[in-house]
């Protein structure tokens, strides 16, 4: 499958200058009403920006490699991201079900972007190379200690990628990390006013642990949620059940 394939894949209008095409591009991104569709959104948009780019991906790797798809435009990008290296590999040095690392993202962990100029000729491009897919180009999309969430495009030509590519995809990222922050944020602000209760005994008890006021409190929580990826709700019961006080009844029935 190729960009032209795709029926709802976005149409920027021709004559439009990098800043305009982004623009556009950010207005599409902030109208998702969640970080999957965040996601989901930004994988389309990555091939229809990102000079070169026939599919993309976003993928979420932890330490040790071991990794997660999180959105992709098709079923060869969730083949490439996926833990296992696909059957058939062309130069027969692994079995099916054997663990790869995929040929670029170890890098990302020190920089924010890597090319793949031709997975046919760079032996750690086997995985890709069996898929079909010649040319990635991998940018850091957040990173922390722990976990790394990358944006992967990929081409079926060697060489679709050069440095052109690579800056419009890191001015891209840059807008898909902003995006996926205000979705997550609006998604956890959602889930805060179902929960209002548990969040308001956790934010009392950090007022007091922290003696800092009530919006502190809540920020605090907020970016903890984030940090640790653990869901708002969740992580104000580990602080109210830490300390011995009852939560309001029904939360726990969710």
């Amino acid at each position: 499958m190729t960009a032209s394939e795709f029926s709802d894949l976005p149409r920027f209008p021709a004559g439009l200058d990098l800043a305009e095409t982004l623009t556009a591009a950010a207005r599409e991104l902030h109208a998702t009403a969640t970080p999957n569709g965040t996601l989901r959104a930004a994988v389309k948009l990555a091939v229809a920006i990102m000079p070169g780019a026939e599919h993309a991906g976003i993928s979420v790797i932890e330490r040790g490699h071991r990794r997660r798809s999180l959105a992709w435009t098709d079923e060869v990008v969730r083949s490439a991201e996926t833990e296992s290296e696909p059957p058939g590999r062309p130069d027969g040095a692994s079995a099916p079900g054997v663990r790869a690392p995929h040929p670029l993202w170890e890098q990302l962990w020190t920089v924010p972007v890597a090319m793949l100029e031709d997975s046919r000729v760079d032996e750690a491009g086997g995985v890709l190379a069996g898929l079909g897919l010649r040319s990635a180009l991998s940018l850091r999309l957040r990173a922390d200690r722990r976990r790394l969430t990358v944006l992967t495009a990929y081409a079926g030509r060697p060489r679709a990628f050069d440095e052109h590519a690579a800056r419009v995809g890191r001015l891209f990222t840059a807008h898909v990390g902003l995006a996926l922050d205000s979705s997550t944020v609006r998604e956890q602000l959602t889930e805060a006013m179902r929960t209002r209760d548990l969040i308001g005994q956790a934010t009392g008890i950090l007022m007091e642990r922290m003696d800092i006021d009530a919006g502190g409190a809540f920020e605090s929580l907020v970016k903890a949620s984030q940090r640790e990826n653990v869901k708002l709700r969740d992580l104000a019961r580990r602080i109210v059940d830490a300390h011995g006080v009852p939560g309001p009844r029904g939360v726990n029935e969710r």
